[in-house]
């Protein structure tokens, strides 16, 4: 790892070795960027007044905690699952950033006209409302991505008996309806930006593992493609869903000699998590091999649909990037980046107990 020879970073973090290759991931959430690092997680946010926020934590996975779970296929869906809740914690962590800004405004605007700014403050989620939000997002990905096209594909054509061309046809209008949610999102005014961020992420994390200097003037010039994106592994996860399926159902059809919807929905919805772990390991050993033929040939779709969900990011946002990642490595000090108190009053005591 190269550092910037005027600055002076003490490693903080045990998990961290300097001297040994290791994977590093992230996700852009609201004004941020989350980063997690072998044994820890930080997220950084930057606040309306450009103040930057760090919340920093220790994380190991549940097949960190378990090393016999750490095996091919079985790791890469618990992984899924621990990502997932990650996930959704850290964006409701920017998001009460963003309702703290939100909030300052509205009391500053009280304070103008005369009132008494006695509205309510708003409260951090809880761990079980965090598991209830995972739960309901889950049920609707799949309801949406896996459900509808069985049953369009079932109601519309003729092919129901046929395991491969029943499963190709649904597979592209999986493809399709994950093509269309893309680029009606990228749209959104408040998407785009964390669009931005997410571009932030990549270079931030590219500029890592080509062990560059991480400053924003070094790692602005690296790509904000990068194969182990979530986008990228979405995709593979609709291309294995065809195979792993069609298999599947030929089986099935050699069992039961015909095969209804019910059917399919019994059998293919449980193996969802198995072809989530077969696409995590793809996903893992294209990266890994991605400058052969067959790797270019795996990770090329999803690098071209991160041309939608993937913005270049100006210097303050790859700067927010950075700053999650040193902390997660451990290689910057999180209490650097306390929540402050604005000028007027207003309670920051919740969120500051998460830091």
């Amino acid at each position: 790892m190269q550092v910037n020879e005027k600055q002076e970073w003490i490693p903080t973090n045990p998990d961290y070795d300097p001297n040994k290759p290791m994977q590093v991931g992230g996700q852009a959430v609201i004004e941020g960027v989350m980063m997690r690092a072998p044994g820890a997680v930080s997220t950084a946010v930057r606040r309306a007044n450009g103040q930057i926020i760090v919340q920093h934590q220790k994380f190991k996975s549940f097949t960190e905690k378990h090393k016999w779970l750490n095996v091919p296929i079985v790791r890469g869906a618990i992984g899924l699952i621990d990502m997932m809740y990650l996930g959704v914690k850290t964006l409701n962590f920017s998001a009460e950033i963003a309702m703290l800004d939100v909030e300052t405004e509205k009391l500053k605007s009280n304070s103008i006209a005369g009132n008494n700014g006695s509205e309510k403050k708003s409260k951090p989620t809880s761990n079980f409302a965090l598991v209830i939000t995972l739960i309901f997002a889950l049920a609707i990905g799949i309801g949406i991505f896996f459900v509808f096209p069985l049953y369009l594909t079932t109601e519309v054509f003729a092919i129901e008996q046929t395991a491969v061309a029943f499963n190709l046809t649904a597979g592209a209008i999986r493809i399709i309806i994950l093509l269309l949610y893309m680029a009606g999102i990228s749209l959104m005014k408040d998407v785009q930006r964390l669009f931005h961020y997410h571009g932030a992420e990549h270079k931030s994390v590219f500029a890592y593992e080509l062990k560059a200097v991480l400053e924003p003037n070094s790692v602005k010039t690296y790509s904000r493609f990068h194969p182990r994106c979530g986008t990228s592994f979405l995709l593979i996860v609709a291309f294995v869903a065809i195979l792993s399926f069609s298999f599947l159902d030929v089986i099935l059809l050699k069992l039961l000699g015909t095969i209804t919807l019910p059917v399919r929905l019994m059998t293919h919805l449980p193996f969802i998590p198995i072809v989530g772990g077969l696409a995590y390991e793809i996903i893992k050993l294209s990266a890994k091999h991605g400058t052969t033929w067959w790797g270019r040939i795996i990770i090329t779709p999803g690098l071209l649909l991160q041309k939608i969900t993937t913005k270049e990011p100006d210097t303050a946002q790859i700067e927010v990037a950075l700053v999650a990642l040193r902390c997660a490595l451990g290689l910057e000090d999180p209490s650097k980046y306390v929540l402050q108190p604005d000028s007027i009053n207003i309670e920051t005591t919740s969120l500051a107990s998460k830091m």
